[in-house]
């Protein structure tokens, strides 16, 4: 019996349903579903009943056998998997991570939190730079995990951590303040704070700005989110952030408004080299994270 499907079993029944279970495991519902038809299918036995749409699926009283064992089998599993890696040496060794300079306190901190108490004789080596030179390090070999926004291709493997709307940053005497909304088409012509080009957001606002024929005029360029909003409140121009920083920052002087006829978004991911082995170290990071996820910590 392949302890994946139990995995995914025991998620579903921690999700309420299908939809949300495949989305905190990363795979899509109709893997899903076959997996959870294979495993019925091996036992010859109906394990969920599946209701209407929008309801919990429930468990069979068959089910309820298998959910009860499939959670002392899991639970097995992790602790041989952690007795192992201190027998490997986990407990030690070096984590060198990127950290994107944006987004990384609020998503990253208790992460790092968590691993440092897990694996306290790993030393942690952090480097925060913008998403260009940290791809730049991950190939050079600087750092084997990196934190940013990337399109996954043929070179890297990751996880997406977060993925958050973006808004438009304007002083509330505004003109356009009195919008519920802001349709992108309506910052043609408006003086913009960017952030510096080793920023991915920089590339990112100039794209979907080009797409939509948004043109952008000599912007001022920033490195930190706290001062493109402190520049907003003086009246310098707008900003485009996604909607958890500018929240953060924002001051008394300025209001934000959800950006709308554009697909630009916001999302963090852990990546790494995939032609290369990682060490303990990485893959615990990688696995804690997962974890993290999977519990909607």
């Amino acid at each position: 019996m392949d302890l994946k499907a139990l995995h995914y079993f025991v998620e579903i029944i921690a999700s309420g349903g299908f939809n949300r279970a495949a989305e905190r495991i990363h795979i899509s519902q109709p893997a899903l579903s076959k997996s959870i038809a294979q495993l019925e299918s091996e036992l010859a036995l109906p394990l969920l009943t599946r209701g209407k749409r929008g309801t919990k699926v429930q468990l069979t009283p068959h089910g309820e056998v298998v959910y009860r064992h499939a959670l002392r089998l899991l639970e097995d599993k992790q602790a041989m998997v952690e007795e192992l890696a201190q027998l490997k040496g986990l407990n030690r060794g070096i984590l060198r991570l990127g950290l994107a300079p944006l987004g990384s306190a609020e998503l990253f901190a208790p992460i790092i939190a968590k691993y440092r108490q897990a694996y306290p004789e790993i030393e942690t080596q952090l480097l925060v730079r913008g998403g260009v030179e940290q791809t730049q390090a991950l190939q050079q070999g600087e750092i084997e995990l990196a934190t940013g926004i990337i399109e996954l291709r043929d070179r890297y493997e990751g996880i997406a951590i977060h993925n958050e709307p973006m808004v438009v940053v304007l002083p509330s005497e505004h003109p356009l303040a009195r919008r519920s909304e802001i349709p992108l088409s309506e910052l043609d012509g408006q003086a913009q704070i960017l952030f510096e080009s080793e920023f991915s957001l920089h590339e990112m606002v100039i794209n979907a700005c080009k797409q939509a024929g948004v043109s952008i005029k000599n912007p001022t360029l920033v490195n930190q989110p706290e001062f493109g909003v402190a520049l907003v409140a003086a009246g310098i121009g707008l900003m485009l952030l996604p909607k958890f920083i500018a929240e953060r920052y924002r001051p008394d002087a300025v209001i934000t408004r959800p950006l709308t006829q554009t697909d630009l978004s916001w999302q963090m991911s852990l990546f790494w080299r995939e032609d290369l082995s990682l060490s303990f170290a990485a893959q615990a990071m990688i696995d804690l994270v997962k974890h993290h996820q999977a519990s909607g910590a």
